[in-house]
Formats: C-alpha cells, structure tokens, sequence
C-alpha cells in the first residue's frame, strides 16, 4: 500500500471528486458521490420565511419522504440524478487533499447546504436514522458550489426549479401502465400509494380507442392531434371514480369495456348529430367525457334495478333520452340550446361554459336530477 493510498483511506469520510467551475458565474464546484453517513450529520437547508423575506426552500412533503424511503428501503428505485448543494465557508486548504488518483474532498462539521434535492436528503435521513449500518455506506451522486452566498443558492435553485419541465400526464400514464405491466413490484407500490387505478385507467383508454364510438378519438402520446378529442391521460382521468365505484370497480376489465361501450353507442343513438363531427362538439371531449362519466354509475344501478342488461345500448339510450334530448340553456348568443347543439362547442353550444371544476358539478347535479328515480323491488 502507498503512502498516498494509505492516507486515503484514513481520512473519514473521505472520496474523490472532479473540479470545475460553473462559466457564467465562475462559481467553483465539484461532482462526485457523497456517502449518507457523510452528508446526514452536517447537511441543513435554508426555509423560506416570507415575512422575514429570508430562505428560498418551502417545507418538504412527509408524504414525498416516506413514500421514497419505502421505495429505497424495499430496492424500487435507485437515486441516479445528483443533488445540489453548497459550502458557504470553503477552505481549500480544510477541504482538500491530494489523492493517489487526484484531488479529495474531506467533509468535516462545515454545513452542507442543500439547495435542490431536500427530499432525496431527507429520505435518506429518515433511512440512516433507522439502520445506520445499511445506509451509512449509500452513495449518492452530488455537485456542490465551493464558497457561494446564500443570494447565489437561491438563483441556482430558482434556475433548477422554475426550468424543470414535467412530464406530461399523458406521457406519465403510458410509461406507467408499461413499466407496471412488467414489473410486479411497482404494481405493489402503486397499489401502497394509491395510484394502481392508474394503470387499469390507462387499460382502459387503450381498449375504447379501438371501438367504433372511440377510433380515432383518443389521442396517445406523440401522436398527431388531428381529429382526436381528447388525450389518453383525460380518458383515464375521467374513469378513476368509475373504477372506485363498488359496481363497475369489482368486474373484469372485458365487461368494464363492454358497459363503455354499450354506454357511448347508447348515448350515440339518442343525440347522433354530436358523433358526426365530433371535434365540434365537446360530448367526447375532456368536459363531456368526465360529466358522462359521473352520471354512469348511477345510470348502471337505475338499470340493474329494472333488471336490464348493462351491456345493451338502448338500456343506455332509454335511460338518457329525456335527460340528453330535453336538457336546455343558453348559449353565449344568447339562445336557448337542446339535445346536441348544446353540446356543440362555442359560441353555439352552452355547455361548454360549465367547463369549470364547479361548473362540471352543477352540469352533473343538473343531469342527475332528470334521471329517473331507482325503484327499490
């Protein structure tokens, strides 16, 4: 063993790093991998307080922490992207060493800042905290500024934060339903955190978009917009409180296709004009889709108690030819829409100014309220 490796390997905590430096600002930094055990003990983050106008950083998420230490702990997922962070007080001649394959960094009780990753951090934390012995080895991938202010902290978190792009929900979905397919883990973890309706939803949109009512309808991820009228990401949307249902949520996924298609050629036979061009109607698209939708449950269990079959069409057709034919209101010129026009996009049709969160509930309250009462046999 060398000197220079023998000395290495005394120093704590020690590892090796790269140097550069950031060219606009000309902060100096470093790129490495930092060990929790290291990083735990002297890591600190700067909260916004707004009437002090101090900090940068909100309060993190007890559910974003938990939810990643379980999927840490449980090997789900691994942590690839690299964490932020700054020492305000950085001494070279403290911090760094000579090294048998180039420099070292040395953390020792000078405050780590974090300026973008608190909630990998904090995981980690929360883990190490619980096992020290497995966690204190974890490595995590870090850049970290060498000697910037607090007022330079918050411009690097605030480039990091205000750029970053998310993925599309409609992208989300797709992955999702892929990745789950596959991987009977994740399956487990989206059924932990609530979110396995997702991927039966996805199921869902992918089965309707080969239907008669629904070809050509249901736009997927990069695919051109053309006539399609809504996302695949809004279809699943608009079906989660149909899955939650104890009804539709409890059969198989064929028979919860066959209502939904029973359900639109109903709704097709009773106001055919908004299936003709349908990209000038807003029945199939986002606002239209989730009002349906809301009603079907209740549209289900009117026909069950007349003991009809959920998979007939005219069942459907016969239960919302009042509602869908005689419903009225006034559009934006002013005139008193029915059946299909009101459902044609503006300024003709007046449904689409219930396009609101609250005006969905209203249209849905208002629709129900002329469906026919469930007689108790």
């Amino acid at each position: 063993m060398t000197t220079l490796t023998r000395s290495l390997s005394e120093m704590i905590g020690a590892f090796h790093v790269a140097l550069g430096r950031l060219p606009r600002s000309g902060i100096e930094v470093i790129v490495g991998l930092i060990d929790v055990e290291s990083l735990v003990p002297n890591y600190a983050v700067v909260r916004r307080d707004h009437y002090s106008r101090a900090g940068y950083q909100r309060e993190p998420s007890s559910t974003r922490v938990n939810q990643l230490a379980t999927a840490l702990e449980k090997g789900r997922v691994d942590l690839p992207t690299a964490i932020l962070l700054n020492i305000r007080e950085f001494d070279s001649d403290k911090h760094f060493k000579d090294g048998p394959n180039g420099v070292v960094f040395v953390p020792d009780e000078t405050p780590l800042y974090v300026v973008d990753g608190q909630h990998r951090v904090e995981a980690l934390k929360k883990l190490y905290e619980g096992n020290p012995d497995k966690w204190g080895d974890f490595k995590l991938p870090f850049v970290c500024m060498l000697g910037a202010s607090e007022d330079q902290e918050m411009e690097q978190f605030y480039v990091v934060n205000s750029n970053a792009k998310s993925v599309p929900t409609a992208l989300a979905f797709d992955l999702l339903k892929q990745r789950a397919e596959s991987n009977p883990e994740l399956m487990e973890e989206l059924q932990e955190g609530g979110k396995a309706w997702i991927v039966a939803a996805e199921g869902l949109a992918e089965r309707m978009a080969s239907t008669i009512n629904w070809e050509n309808r249901i736009r997927f991820p990069r695919e051109p917009k053309a006539l399609t009228t809504i996302p695949n990401s809004g279809f699943a949307n608009s079906v989660r409180g149909l899955l939650a249902s104890s009804y539709f949520g409890q059969i198989t996924t064929d028979n919860q296709v066959g209502i939904l298609e029973a359900f639109w050629d109903g709704i097709r036979r009773v106001i055919p004009d908004a299936f003709v061009e349908p990209e000038s109607y807003v029945l199939q698209k986002s606002l239209g889709v989730h009002v349906m939708h809301q009603l079907l449950p209740t549209i289900i269990e009117i026909i069950r108690s007349r003991r009809g079959s959920v998979l007939d069409p005219e069942e459907y057709a016969s239960v919302l030819r009042e509602p869908l034919q005689e419903f009225a209101d006034a559009s934006p010129r002013g005139e008193m829409v029915t059946g299909a026009m009101f459902w044609k996009s503006a300024p003709e049709g007046a449904a689409g100014s219930f396009s609101s969160s609250a005006g969905r509930r209203i249209l849905v309250a208002r629709l129900k309220g002329r469906l026919p009462k469930i007689e108790v046999q």
